[in-house]
């Protein structure tokens, strides 16, 4: 079994790369960690590995706020530097500076 590192940490903005979300990470799995039912549901000419990194996000789109499971392959950066809308961010995390939010204090 290799060592998964993740690109992307707690509280780290990200957008998809190919669907129009975006949303901020609360935790991330070393590897897939979700249904069956899930994956499957994914067509498998898409559908991503399950030896890499999955988050959790905070997302948001034009119309909506809800939480995503995303793959590593999926996201990218995002650089609009925005802050996430979705009620539950303050939940958990603090200030937004250049693209993260800071753990909010019951994390630390």
């Amino acid at each position: 079994m290799k060592q998964q590192t993740a690109k992307f940490s707690l509280g780290q903005v990200v957008k998809h790369r190919v669907h129009p979300f975006r949303g901020v990470v609360f935790d991330v799995d070393p590897e897939f960690n979700n249904s069956e039912e899930w994956i499957e549901n994914i067509p498998e000419d898409i559908r991503p590995d399950r030896d890499q990194p999955f988050y959790h996000l905070f997302a948001e789109n034009e119309s909506s706020y809800y939480v995503a499971y995303v793959s590593e392959q999926n996201l990218l950066t995002d650089d609009s530097d925005e802050p996430i809308g979705h009620p539950d961010v303050s939940e958990m995390f603090g200030e937004y500076v250049n693209g993260q939010y800071s753990l909010g204090a019951n994390l630390h």
